[in-house]
């Protein structure tokens, strides 16, 4: 096998935990569907670092990256404990790590000014107080929901940025951004819902660890490849 291809190894790891986990979730064996939770993001950072290994890169997108991956998968480990406190702290994981995918992504975009960054984060915070209002979430809970979610939206608004002035490594690229930002917005809100006993139907699991694992797959292979340095 080529160098520049050894990272399909691990990338088949990957692939195998991940159907192994969903298989637990058709099931509804939380026994088989954590089994392999723990090893699911370590498995795709290593699928990411073995991609650029043989590549030019830029190392503090690549380290940024390696971070928000290595948040997710506390944020996956903390999540399977029971209790407030596990699900706040594995929440605040996950956030950080948004943080750290909005910082690749939005310093790809250029020529925006940070006026229009924050203009844009305060419309989708007003948007999502809404939604979480019509749902019936208030309380503590309402504040740090929104700002979450706000940063979901931002990740797609990067990606929706690149496509629409046309900049960064490919369209390919953005498009894998702004899907990735909405299909978490679609997994943590059946999260969110789930939590607040809002979210009722046979394949909720299936449907939240799916579209999660999707997620995170894009915007992984999107920040690995603006981690490119063009010679």
């Amino acid at each position: 096998m080529k160098p520049q291809r050894l990272w399909l190894i691990p990338c088949a790891f990957f692939l195998a935990a991940c159907a192994v986990n969903l298989y637990g979730c058709l099931l509804h064996n939380v026994t088989v569907e954590r089994y392999v939770k723990g090893a699911l993001m370590p498995l795709l950072a290593v699928t990411g670092i073995a991609y650029l290994a043989q590549r030019p890169f830029d190392k503090r997108v690549a380290g940024t990256l390696l971070l928000a991956q290595m948040l997710g998968w506390a944020g996956d480990s903390l999540l399977m404990g029971d209790g407030f406190a596990w699900f706040a702290s594995g929440i605040g994981c996950f956030l950080l790590g948004h943080i750290g995918y909005i910082s690749i992504f939005a310093r790809a975009v250029k020529g925006l000014r940070p006026v229009t960054w924050v203009i844009t984060t305060i419309v989708m915070a007003g948007l999502l107080v809404a939604l979480v209002l019509g749902i019936g979430i208030n309380g503590a809970l309402l504040a740090p929901m929104v700002f979450y979610g706000a940063a979901l939206l931002v990740i797609t608004f990067c990606g929706l940025c690149g496509l629409v002035r046309g900049q960064g490594p490919s369209r390919a690229v953005w498009w894998m951004v702004t899907l990735g930002g909405l299909l978490f917005v679609i997994s943590d809100g059946l999260i969110a819902m789930r939590t607040f006993g809002l979210a009722h139907f046979e394949l909720r699991g299936f449907v939240i660890m799916s579209t999660y694992l999707v997620a995170q797959s894009l915007l992984c292979a999107a920040a690995a490849r603006i981690a490119l340095v063009k010679k």
